[in-house]
């Protein structure tokens, strides 16, 4: 069966490599970037069809134009990827309040935004799957990307609405949290800041690390990118969908210290419930 895509982000790092693996699975792909040039040469030789369009996904014009774009070059839209998004790492205090809003206007609002214009279509044909990107960071707080991950904590409450939401009209919701993947996310489409010596165990020592791990990440976008096919061509997709041996280590560990905490002050926790009679 041939699907029809639109997928955010597509210029670079994992949405590139998506969007490769959907064209080269011969499947329909709107293609998007806020610059649509750095998209030139995404379907040369594959066997897929291609459009392109510009999208800032912080834009509801842009988004609803995206959405009618993909409908009208192909006559329907089954699949939404919210890939776009970016984070930088500093602290708490020295991340000015203009960085905590661009950060969570593309993280978070823009996955809202991309999924509230394709609603209606998906809702009026009763299928389709909406696949919104988080990271390991949207399972356990980031050192030093605290709007990152206030964004990404974001998607996750909005998507596991969302997704009992749409299971009533036929759509599905998967979020996918990557752990470390050689793209550019690491790279250049990080600013990195050390920050002032009070912080240095946590914020400086995170971004000593990931300019460290930029080039050695375990995970390679080509194999997620066909993971996420491949959960997109199931019958029963799972809710999450964590990709990586770290991020899978990063989440077993984080999940045992909450139980573990959780038993811990079990006693206190109940202990505020009105008295049983």
């Amino acid at each position: 069966m041939t699907r029809t895509w639109l997928v955010t982000g597509s210029s670079r790092g994992f949405g590139r490599a998506l969007c490769e693996a959907i064209l080269d699975a011969g499947d329909n792909l709107l293609a998007t970037a806020r610059d649509p040039e750095q998209l030139a040469g995404l379907g040369d030789g594959r066997p897929g069809r291609l459009a392109t369009a510009r999208l800032d996904v912080t834009c509801e014009e842009d988004a609803a134009a995206a959405v009618a774009a993909a409908i009208e070059t192909f006559g329907t839209l089954d699949v939404l990827v919210n890939n776009a998004g970016y984070g930088d790492v500093g602290s708490v205090e020295d991340t000015p309040l203009a960085s905590f809003r661009r950060q969570i206007a593309t993280n978070l609002f823009g996955t809202i935004i991309m999924t509230k214009a394709v609603i209606p279509h998906m809702r009026a044909r009763g299928s389709g799957h909406i696949v919104q990107f988080s990271s390991v960071g949207g399972r356990l707080g980031a050192p030093g990307r605290a709007p990152y991950s206030a964004a990404k904590w974001g998607v996750e409450g909005f998507s596991e609405v969302l997704a009992q939401e749409m299971k009533l009209i036929g759509v599905r919701v998967t979020i996918i949290e990557p752990g470390g993947f050689r793209t550019d996310f690491a790279g250049a489409s990080t600013t990195l800041e050390t920050g002032r010596a009070e912080y240095d165990a946590v914020v400086g020592n995170a971004a000593r690390m990931q300019a460290a791990y930029h080039g050695r990440q375990p995970g390679d976008p080509r194999r997620g990118a066909q993971a996420i096919l491949q959960v997109v061509a199931s019958d029963e997709p799972p809710l999450r969908l964590p990709l990586g041996s770290d991020a899978i280590g990063a989440i077993e560990r984080s999940d045992k210290a909450r139980l573990e905490e959780l038993e811990r002050w079990r006693a206190l926790s109940l202990s505020t419930d009105f008295p049983r009679e």
